[in-house]
């Protein structure tokens, strides 16, 4: 708590002023997390000083709040890139990257606790810089940085926000945004640390070596180039959050022609259980296509789920604790084409009668994007779902290829 509060006064996070009678004045809470490495063992113990934002009023304490991240399909469009050309992976990470960010609002919070100030009790912070917490901080922490990458030389991806782009005498360098997560990758080592140094010089980041350990992904590397992406770890949280972490494991994530009403079964006492559990298997599918299906199923009864439902969600549950070691595989291909499959069941919905439809689109033998999901009107017959289908993917297609356009 001290070093965080101690980083917030070299920062110049805030002013200590009387309290203004014509403003509200927020509080603030200290945030307490236990930092894992993949393994599960404890990396380090860490404290946030954190905004309490439910008394923000939209308009007057803050305006905009939307801060794009980059695309999932982007992340394994270029992971598959680095395994097929063999570039580095490197991570970084910004400490406090929200305090980077003068504020525009006027915000005014209540001192710390623990750390209020003895010779003035009564005076509240006014805060200059973005604290963790606010609505608008990672949409001013993204402004902050983004704006900045064009001075050395970054040009933003136009099909995705949060891929950029430097050509340097024909070497490419590729950055990657996650909120206050880097991903830096491209085809010359020495220039790469380059960019590092001249990020570094700006902003208050650790270079965390090799990409390791990615938004709950854990990326191997092996002798032959090959990356592998895998969410054990995730994965077993997850069975231990439901409960289940010792249940009997099944081959299939859903029975075959599984069909259920939207009311079938009883309501369930506690639904933020069932949301919070498929909430987290979604997240699951960043490297578990083979679960997508199952997963868009359980989603549609998020508003009212039954006893029916989460039998749903528990047997994926199961078939992921017999795969939990499955991971995603980038390897180097002699043949590096954009190959794409799709499929449609017609009128498969019961409740709704609309179609579903399912794509998996590769690069050479590397999964890069996969998608399964109810077609959004009623379709009269099983050709004009088939077209459907064949539309919605090819525009997924035509999508990578403007990314492949961008990154020259």
């Amino acid at each position: 708590m001290q070093k965080e509060f101690d980083a917030l006064k070299t920062q110049g996070a805030w002013l200590l002023i009387p309290s203004p009678s014509n403003r509200s004045v927020i509080g603030s809470k200290w945030v307490y997390k236990v930092k894992k490495n993949p393994d599960g063992t404890v990396s380090r113990y860490k404290a946030r000083l954190v905004a309490q934002v439910y008394t923000q009023e939209q308009g007057l304490d803050y305006f905009e709040t939307l801060s794009p991240v980059v695309r999932h399909t982007t992340v394994r469009i270029i992971s598959a890139l680095a395994a097929q050309f063999g570039w580095q992976l490197r991570q970084l990470d910004v400490k406090n990257a929200f305090l980077h960010r003068e504020l525009e609002e006027e915000v005014y919070m209540k001192q710390p606790q623990g750390f209020v100030d003895p010779t003035c009790p009564n005076h509240v912070c006014k805060l200059v810089k973005s604290l963790y917490g606010l609505k608008q901080a990672p949409r001013a922490w993204n402004s902050k940085f983004t704006n900045y990458l064009p001075a050395i030389g970054f040009k933003s991806s136009l099909s995705d926000s949060s891929l950029f782009v430097k050509m340097d005498d024909g070497d490419l360098v590729f950055l990657l945004l996650y909120v206050d997560d880097i991903i830096l990758t491209g085809s010359n080592p020495i220039k790469l640390q380059v960019m590092i140094n001249d990020l570094a010089s700006v902003f208050d980041l650790k270079d965390m070596g090799r990409l390791s350990y990615f938004l709950g992904l854990h990326i191997q590397y092996h002798d032959d180039g090959s990356l592998f992406f895998t969410q054990t770890k995730y994965a077993k949280d997850l069975l231990k959050k439901a409960g289940i972490d010792s249940c009997k494991p099944t081959s299939t994530p859903s029975k075959p022609h599984t069909q259920v009403l939207a009311g079938e079964g009883s309501l369930l006492s506690e639904p933020s259980h069932y949301r919070s559990i498929v909430g987290a298997l979604q997240y699951l599918t960043f490297t578990r296509p083979d679960i997508a299906y199952s997963v868009n199923l359980v989603c549609q009864f998020m508003t009212q789920p039954t006893d029916i439902h989460m039998l749903l969600a528990k047997r994926i549950l199961r078939y992921i604790q017999g795969t939990v070691n499955y991971d995603l595989n980038y390897t180097k291909n002699k043949n590096f084409d954009i190959i794409a499959f799709s499929d449609f069941d017609w009128a498969a919905n019961i409740t709704t009668r609309r179609s579903i439809i399912g794509f998996v689109v590769y690069l050479g033998d590397n999964h890069i994007s996969w998608q399964s999901n109810k077609q959004y009107i009623v379709s009269c017959s099983s050709t004009e779902a088939e077209y459907k289908a064949l539309a919605h993917y090819a525009a997924d297609i035509f999508w990578i290829r403007s990314v492949f356009k961008d990154i020259h």
